[in-house]
């Protein structure tokens, strides 16, 4: 279909009123908001704002890296106009245990294009060693696969842009359970907004997997009297697995 530009309606409009003239007709009623926009000047190019093209977003990705790739070129959401580097996980690609969920990537991870390595990311390690793994023996995600500006939290449209990318990864990497890490994490994962507080440590279902939600690593550095909360929610999931802490 072609485009109608502002100038183009314009010169439709004309040719009709000169066929009305020939028909004899002289007069014909315009309503008040037509003529007002109308008379309203077009926008200049440079003024209008940046159309981001929707990246189609496939659902039978063959492997992991796949994904990888296919996220590193994505223009789907506003997000890929402030990014360094995309972030789209790493870790245990093979029926891993656990796979960590979290909101999304800081400036750490957008410089280093790799997921929780920060602040809060050397908390996670530290969580994950007292479960007894190492790091490469999970994964490690997030809802969306760019920074947000600022470090604020992603909004709805930019996590159904990306989520198809994690309900991939999960069905590929087939973890036995998820940890979805904080409020956003639970949000993108459930399709609703949820209560942390009220959520964490009461097991939920993602696509048949076993999913339990627990504070952010972020969180517990502004509050450190919620690791024992969190502890406690790993714990439940190493009782899943058929496991203890190490002592």
């Amino acid at each position: 279909m072609a485009e109608i530009t502002y100038f183009g309606l314009l010169e439709e409009l004309e040719q009709y009123l000169q066929y009305q003239r020939d028909l004899g007709i002289q007069r014909v009623e315009v309503d008040r908001a037509v003529l007002a926009e109308l008379a309203r000047e077009p926008e200049p190019e440079a003024s209008r704002p940046m159309v981001v093209e929707a990246a189609a977003v496939p659902s039978d990705f063959e492997s992991v890296d796949a994904i990888a790739a296919h996220i590193s070129a994505c223009t789907s959401c506003g997000l890929c106009q402030t990014r360094t580097r995309t972030v789209p996980g790493e870790g245990n690609t093979d029926a891993p245990d656990i796979l960590f969920v979290g909101e999304g990537p800081g400036a750490d991870e957008d410089a280093q294009g790799r997921p929780f390595v920060g602040r809060a990311g050397k908390l996670l390690d530290k969580m994950i060693v007292a479960m007894g793994y190492r790091r490469e023996q999970v994964f490690i995600a997030n809802v969306v696969k760019c920074r947000p500006p600022d470090n604020r939290k992603p909004v709805r449209e930019e996590m159904d842009q990306c989520l198809p990318y994690l309900r991939r990864q999960i069905e590929l990497i087939r973890p036995k359970v998820i940890v979805g890490l904080g409020g956003t994490a639970m949000e993108g994962l459930l399709g609703n907004p949820v209560g942390i507080t009220r959520m964490r440590g009461v097991w939920q279902e993602y696509a048949g997997i076993k999913l339990m939600p627990t504070y952010h690593p972020s969180y517990l550095l502004r509050d450190p009297s919620k690791k024992k909360d969190v502890w406690a929610d790993l714990k439940l999931v190493l009782a899943e697995l058929g496991k203890k802490p190490p002592r």
